[in-house]
């Protein structure tokens, strides 16, 4: 019989304290002793089901063996996900055991009824976490921030690398292209005209394809 150790830690996770793989792995120690095999995935949401890590050690348990987690949110923080690998290790015979206990010592009524809100309280935390991150990537751009690696067509990077500000150039290009479409034009003509006049795409290519004007015409909308 084997115990197999889960380790997930997702991007946003990775830079805080008590969520990294090594912590996990000890958690997962003083409970269970010392692995026989070790699982992981980095920078892995808990809403994904195809995870390598976790589909390969679903794929590697045995009857009798025991999957261990630090947390039941590191094997999923989705209540449908959650319930799979319950299933998938109940089909192959196998149990799963959170370091943090959980309701996972048994199965009788009231340890079931542990597991179900662990999962439903790592659900909401992560729909939480979901409106947390939009409403800060929204009041970043009302602020004129940017948010990503992407900078867009009509906007430069300031000098603190982090603020947009309008590219005058790109902007009367914009105007252009918008009243063009207004005129009828077709994307792809305005592609070739763009091409024609040596206007550069944001990534200073010389190449214009109707995608990139549609891209264009629905940012400044």
């Amino acid at each position: 019989m084997a115990t197999l150790a889960y380790l997930r830690v997702s991007t946003d996770e990775q830079a805080q304290s008590g969520l990294g793989l090594e912590a996990q792995l000890a958690a997962i120690r003083r409970a269970a002793g010392e692995p026989t095999a070790v699982y992981s995935d980095e920078g892995c949401s808990g809403g994904d089901p195809k995870r390598p890590g976790l589909l390969s050690c679903l794929e590697a348990l045995r009857a009798g063996d025991t999957l261990v987690v630090a947390k039941r949110d590191r094997l999923a923080r989705d209540t449908f996900l959650a319930l799979w690998v319950e299933k998938e290790a109940k089909r192959r015979r196998a149990r799963i055991v959170s370091a943090a206990g959980e309701g996972t010592d048994s199965d009788d009524p009231a340890a079931v009824l542990m597991r179900t809100l662990v999962d439903a309280f790592a659900q909401y935390e992560r729909a939480i976490i979901g409106a947390r991150t939009s409403s800060a990537l929204k009041a970043k751009r009302a602020r004129g921030q940017k948010t990503g690696g992407y900078v867009p067509f009509g906007f430069r990077l300031a000098e603190d690398g982090r603020t947009l500000v309008a590219d005058a150039a790109e902007k009367a290009v914009i105007a252009q292209v918008r009243q063009m479409r207004a005129d009828g034009w077709t994307l792809r003509a305005i592609a070739a005209d763009l091409e024609a006049r040596g206007v550069l795409t944001k990534q200073g290519r010389a190449r214009w394809h109707a995608e990139g004007v549609a891209a264009i015409l629905r940012q400044a909308a």
